[in-house]
């Protein structure tokens, strides 16, 4: 698969990450984790660092884009949406455990109800990926 192909399956990847990070994290779910994390912890939208915030989602779109253009071969909305619930149910059950066995940012409840909705919003963005790099 070429390099084009794989840069912008990660753009639009990262694009659609950014849209449901705000839509999911900034919106619907606000309440939710604001309730069961430690105060103080989350930015006001004034401190944000929108650079690391950019450049964070375009890596996250990057890396399932490399992932399924080089090594995996993932080129269809479906199965690009299944690899991308498992590979981001994974990655926020390591990270979400690690912080809850090491830090007082948030709560068990939050740790474990944040696997489910990145799985959920993990495999949207796969399949937004492997969607793009399935065409033809």
């Amino acid at each position: 698969m070429s390099n084009n192909k794989i840069l912008v399956a990660g753009l639009l990847g990262g694009v659609t990450a950014f849209i449901l990070g705000f839509l999911v994290y900034g919106l619907a779910l606000k309440g939710f984790y604001d309730s069961h994390m430690v105060e103080g912890v989350a930015k006001a939208d004034e401190e944000m660092v929108w650079w690391a915030l950019i450049v964070g989602n375009l890596a996250w779109g990057l890396l399932y884009a490399v992932i399924y253009g080089r090594w995996a071969s993932i080129s269809t909305f479906v199965t690009g949406a299944k690899a991308g619930a498992v590979i981001g149910a994974l990655i926020a059950l390591t990270y979400n455990l690690n912080g809850y066995a090491t830090a007082n940012m948030m709560d068990l409840t939050a740790a474990l109800a944040d696997v489910v909705v990145s799985a959920v919003v993990s495999a949207i963005i796969g399949g937004v990926v492997a969607w793009w790099l399935g065409r033809k």
